[in-house]
C-alpha cells in the first residue's frame, strides 16, 4: 500500500505518474531505507519539511546503484501528486535552493510545455552553488542555472528520462508563448541610449567647431590635403616603376634559365648519377676484396688443421710401435714360447693353444 499511487491522482501523459521513473530505479527506491523510514505517510504539506533538509541532489550512485534522498522525494511527489500551486511555490522559494530545484524537476516531468518554459526560464538568473552526487559516489559543485539548463536541453537528468519538450520558437509561432525577454535587456537599452546621447553631443560639437573655423585654416587644410595626395601619387609611381623593373628582370632570368637551365640540370643529374655509380662500384669492389680475404683465411686454416692432424697421427704411430713390440715380447716371455730350448718352446706353444700354463724349467 505504501508504494501505490494516490487513487485521486491523475494520469500523466496517459500513464501512472510513478511510471515516469524507470522500473529498475523505482524498485531501488522502494528498497531504500530513506524511502521506508522518511517518506512513509508524507503529504503535500509535510513534504516541504523533508525538502528543506536536502543538502545535495543526484540520481543513483555506487555499485549497487543506491538512490539519493532527492530522487526518493521526486518519486514521492509523483505518488501523492501535489497541486500545481504548491509546486509553483516550491519554484518561487528563494530561501532554500534544493526546494526550488525539487519543484522545477517535478514540473519538468509533469507540467505542460508552456508551463515549463514560463516557470523554469526565470531560474536562469539563480547562480547559487549546489552539490551534486555523481555516479561514483563523489560530490561535484554546480549551479542552479546549470541544473535548469540540463532540464530544458538534456534527455536525461538524475537517471530519469525527461519527457519530450517542444522547441520554444514553435510555441512562439503558435502564439502560446511570448518571446523571451532577458533581464539584461534593460541594461542594454540604457547603454544604447547613452551611446546615442554621446553621438548627438559629438555631432553638435563638430557643428560648433565648423561654425567657428576661419577661411585661412580651411585653405591650410586643403593645401595639406593636396600635398599628401601628391606624395601618394609619387610613391605609387615609384612603386609601379620598381615593379616593372623587377618583372623585366624576372622575365630575363626565366629566358636565360630556359636556354641554359636544361643543360645545367642535365649535367647536374649526370654528375649526381655518375657519382652514385662510382660509389656503388667502390662498395661492390670492397665487398669482393673482403670475400676473397675471408676465403684465403679459411683455406689457410683448413690446411693448417690437416697438417696438424697428419703430424699427430705420425707421432702416435712412432710412439705405438715400440710399445707394441715390447708388449709382444712380454707376451711371448709370459707364454714361454721364447724358451732357449726349442722343444720346451714348442711344448709351450702347444700348451698356450690349449689354454694350459707354460712349462718352466
Amino acid at each position: 500500500m505504501a508504494n501505490r499511487t494516490d487513487p485521486l491522482a491523475k494520469n500523466i501523459r496517459g500513464t501512472n505518474p510513478q511510471n515516469l521513473v524507470e522500473k529498475i530505479v523505482r524498485t531501488k527506491i522502494y528498497q531504500h531505507t530513506f524511502w521506508k523510514e522518511q517518506c512513509f505517510g508524507l503529504t503535500a504539506e509535510t513534504l516541504v519539511d523533508k525538502a528543506m533538509e536536502l543538502d545535495h541532489l543526484g540520481g543513483t550512485f555506487g555499485g549497487s546503484r543506491k538512490p539519493t534522498p532527492f530522487l526518493c522525494l521526486i518519486l514521492k511527489m509523483l505518488q501523492i501528486q501535489p497541486e500545481k500551486e504548491i509546486v509553483v511555490e516550491f519554484i518561487k522559494n528563494d530561501d532554500y535552493k534544493y526546494v526550488r530545484i525539487l519543484g522545477a524537476f517535478y514540473l519538468r516531468l509533469t507540467g505542460t510545455d508552456v508551463d515549463v518554459y514560463r516557470y523554469l526560464e526565470p531560474l536562469y538568473n539563480d547562480y547559487r552553488k549546489v552539490r551534486q552526487k555523481l555516479a561514483d559516489g563523489r560530490f561535484s559543485l554546480t549551479h542552479v542555472d546549470e541544473v535548469i539548463e540540463e532540464l530544458l536541453t538534456k534527455d536525461y537528468s538524475c537517471d530519469i528520462a525527461m519527457p519530450r519538450l517542444k522547441k520554444r520558437w514553435t510555441l512562439e509561432q503558435n502564439g502560446l508563448l511570448e518571446p523571451r525577454k532577458s533581464v539584461l535587456e534593460d541594461d542594454f537599452e540604457e547603454e544604447e541610449e547613452k551611446e546615442e546621447n554621446e553621438a548627438i553631443a559629438d555631432g553638435s560639437e563638430d557643428e560648433k567647431d565648423h561654425r567657428h573655423k576661419s577661411p585661412e585654416r580651411e585653405r591650410d587644410r586643403d593645401r595639406d590635403r593636396d600635398r599628401r595626395r601628391d606624395s601618394h601619387r609619387h610613391r605609387d609611381r615609384d612603386y609601379d616603376r620598381d615593379y616593372d623593373m623587377d618583372r623585366n628582370h624576372d622575365r630575363e632570368y626565366e629566358r636565360e634559365r630556359g636556354r641554359g637551365g636544361r643543360d645545367r640540370d642535365r649535367e647536374r643529374d649526370r654528375d649526381h648519377y655518375g657519382e652514385r655509380d662510382r660509389d656503388r662500384d667502390n662498395r661492390e669492389r670492397g665487398r669482393d676484396r673482403e670475400r676473397d680475404r675471408r676465403d684465403r683465411a679459411r683455406r689457410r686454416s683448413r690446411s693448417r688443421s690437416r697438417d696438424r692432424k697428419r703430424h699427430e697421427t705420425d707421432d702416435d704411430r712412432d710412439r705405438d710401435e715400440p710399445k707394441k713390440k715390447k708388449e709382444k715380447k712380454e707376451k711371448l716371455r709370459e707364454d714361454g714360447t721364447n724358451h732357449p730350448d726349442p722343444e720346451i718352446a714348442e711344448a709351450n706353444r702347444v700348451r698356450a693353444s690349449l689354454g694350459m700354463k707354460p712349462l718352466k724349467m
